[in-house]
């Protein structure tokens, strides 16, 4: 782990500026707008399904082809395969290289692999076409709080809470870290 520091800080550095500065860089359609503008003010189950409208709005990348590799890339995944899953969404990130999901499901699936480096890497890659991305942050700061890097695994954390504020896990990994930072355990 120590060899990967730093290649690590390297991307750390290069994300945390664009998910602590991505206000301008929200160009995305009225739905999604509307979706995020009701996010903000629905009741625990109306942002759990607004959540899911959002999510279904991302995968959406206007190519037959690339939404086929995502599937199959998710499948993948859901059936424990990482190194399928991450041929079929390099497949996908080759095809469609604007398309955020499909770095954000590669992302997933480096992750799960044990692999942060290409993971965080495909993180900033999302944040960079989707700034909005909640689920790329919360990763994010999932894995920057396995690396013991609170401070930013809390931006990356609070960065996610402002775009979505229903994330319960994400709440609680604040309150966790906020505890840990003021000595107190959990």
């Amino acid at each position: 782990m120590k060899a990967r520091r730093p290649f690590h800080n390297a991307i750390v550095g290069a994300i945390l500026p664009i998910v602590l500065g991505s206000g301008a860089a929200l160009a995305q359609s009225a739905s999604l707008d509307d979706l995020f503008t009701r996010l903000k003010d629905a009741d625990a189950a109306g942002a759990k399904r607004i959540e899911r409208q959002i999510w279904t709005e991302w995968s959406k990348s206007g190519s037959p082809s690339a939404d086929l590799l995502l599937e199959r890339g998710r499948k993948a995944m859901e059936s424990g395969d990482m190194t399928l899953a991450i041929d079929h969404l390099t497949a996908l990130v080759d095809h469609a290289p604007d398309f955020a999901e499909g770095w954000n499901a590669r992302a997933t699936a480096f992750f799960r692999a044990g692999e942060f480096g290409p993971s965080m890497a495909d993180i900033a890659r999302v944040l960079t076409l989707n700034p909005r991305h909640f689920g790329a942050l919360t990763g994010l700061g999932t894995m920057l709080e396995e690396m013991e890097r609170r401070d930013q695994a809390l931006a990356a954390y609070r960065a996610a809470l402002a775009i979505h504020p229903h994330l319960d896990a994400v709440e609680q990994a604040v309150e966790r870290l906020e505890a840990k930072a003021a000595g107190q355990e959990l």
